[in-house]
């Protein structure tokens, strides 16, 4: 036989002989890959440093967990949606009160009126705190409780008891904390230990403001629809205090740990950071938990006395757990953490991203986990919602500035502080509600009825208070008397 025969019978045989090696090579790839991610996801990270309750720098964290890391320096990057945001250079963000003047008159007699800017990334939160214009009237050391890594900071003040070292920083400078942070090496914004058992990476909360607030809440009876573990505690023999972190579900914690600072809370130095959730989380219930709040020396409390009226004034600071609590999203089991920080694909791992921004941004994971629609629809969505709040919102800062004119001109022609004492009770309920829209940060999306009916009722009494001075004027200038209905806030009043 010739060799040229035995080489053409031989063809085949190499041919099968090289698909069964690409074969075997291709099946033990891919073995090899599904061993490597089934490790991934009994090991999802290798400790490469220790990290524990004092390690503040979130760039050391970073060398265990290098995606949380990357995703969170994202935060440095400016960004900007329709109605927030900073999208310029790196100086600091936009005056809100240069686009919106009313704000500046609403706030005269406090620092807001002084600089009062768009929101920032969490790495900012520091600095921007540092370098504010705000800075040059005396701020109270408690004000560093949501801008810094400050539990190895409470524990140094409080010999080693975080609570009592942050019950100390009210009556202690800004300027005084703030030394005291940096010569402790703890300058950073919040960070990876503030949200994070080192040991376990379970998410927790730390702040010492939240944990009473949160306490206060369970305690009380406001409604808790959208926190069943409070609901289960209630219920239960109460032995303990209500704990967040041994309460909580993983879906709350996923809320609670933004709750700690994305909150109403007064922060100045007649007494500790308090949060108002005695009553509740709506804003009638911390209404009537500063009403019923007094100082030291039996006033009445109030955040500042309005400088062109001297009405007492509470001033809202940023409540956005609040009002998410009262939104669809929060009734529905949907955590501030699943919009905001959505979960992500890593290898085989699921990380949070840890780039806190606008779902705005971020819409396809954002959004569309849930709302399977285009993003063009939601975005619709949801710039029909921000601009009916945008409006309601510009119309109650108008009424609002109507009352102010209101009660100058019923100064101006002699009223007495007794005959306009009810048109500046109007005027602090009227600016509370106003400005606890205006300062949370979503343009009324976390709960866009609560939003609307806010400041619908806003409105309201702006207007009432604007009639009430206006009766005070012709009152001075002896030409008719007040009209029963228009007595004060809360009176009878009849309808037609």
């Amino acid at each position: 036989m010739s060799a040229a025969p035995r080489r053409v019978r031989l063809v085949p045989f190499i041919g099968v002989l090289v698909v069964a090696v690409l074969a075997t090579a291709g099946v033990t790839a891919l073995l090899l890959n599904i061993s490597e991610r089934k490790a991934e996801e009994r090991n999802p990270y290798v400790r490469l440093v220790e990290v524990d309750e004092d390690t503040t720098d979130p760039e050391v964290w970073g060398a265990n967990w290098p995606k949380q890391y990357d995703t969170y320096k994202l935060t440095s990057l400016a960004t900007r949606t329709r109605f927030g945001g900073h999208g310029g250079s790196e100086a600091l963000p936009e005056e809100k009160i240069e686009r919106d003047p009313w704000l500046q008159r609403m706030f005269r007699g406090y620092a807001f009126a002084i600089d009062y800017r768009d929101r920032r990334g969490h790495a900012y939160m520091l600095w921007d705190q540092e370098n504010t214009k705000r800075q040059t009237v005396p701020q109270s050391g408690s004000c560093i409780h949501c801008h810094a890594s400050v539990i190895p900071l409470y524990k140094e003040l409080g010999d080693g008891d975080v609570v009592e070292g942050f019950e100390k920083t009210y009556a202690m400078s800004y300027a005084e904390t703030n030394e005291k942070l940096h010569e402790l090496g703890h300058a950073h914004p919040v960070s990876c230990v503030d949200c994070h058992d080192p040991k376990t990476m379970r998410i927790r909360v730390t702040r010492p403001a939240f944990i009473q607030g949160i306490q206060a809440f369970a305690e009380g009876d406001g409604a808790a629809p959208h926190l069943p573990s409070v609901q289960r505690w209630r219920e239960g023999p109460r032995k303990a205090p209500y704990d967040p972190n041994a309460d909580g579900t993983r879906g709350e914690m996923r809320s609670f740990v933004c709750g700690q600072c994305h909150v109403e809370y007064y922060c100045s130095d007649k007494f500790k950071l308090t949060y108002p959730w005695a009553d509740g989380l709506s804003v009638e219930d911390a209404e009537k938990f500063w009403d019923e709040t007094t100082f030291a020396d039996g006033e009445r409390f109030y955040d500042y006395k309005h400088k062109e009226t001297g009405a007492p004034i509470l001033k809202a600071q940023h409540p956005e757990f609040e009002m998410w609590s009262q939104g669809i999203h929060a009734r529905s089991g949907v955590s501030c953490s699943d919009c905001h920080m959505p979960y992500m694909r890593d290898g085989a791992t699921k990380v949070s991203d840890h780039w806190v921004r606008s779902p705005l941004l971020n819409k396809e994971r954002a959004c569309l986990t849930c709302h399977h629609f285009s993003e063009e629809e939601m975005q619709a969505r949801v710039d029909g919602i921000q601009d009916r709040n945008m409006e309601l919102l510009q119309n109650a800062g108008a009424a609002l500035m109507d009352l102010l004119d209101a009660i100058a001109a019923a100064r101006a022609a002699g009223a007495t502080e007794a005959q306009l004492a009810p048109a500046l009770e109007y005027q602090r309920k009227a600016q509370w509600r106003l400005d606890w829209v205006a300062a949370e940060n979503s343009m009324g999306f976390h709960a866009p009825q609560e939003a609307a009916r806010i400041l619908g009722t806003a409105a309201d009494l702006a207007r009432q208070g604007q009639v009430a001075a206006m009766k005070a004027q012709v009152s001075a200038a002896g030409r008719g008397s007040p009209r029963n209905d228009l007595a004060g806030p809360g009176s009878p009043r009849p309808r037609g």
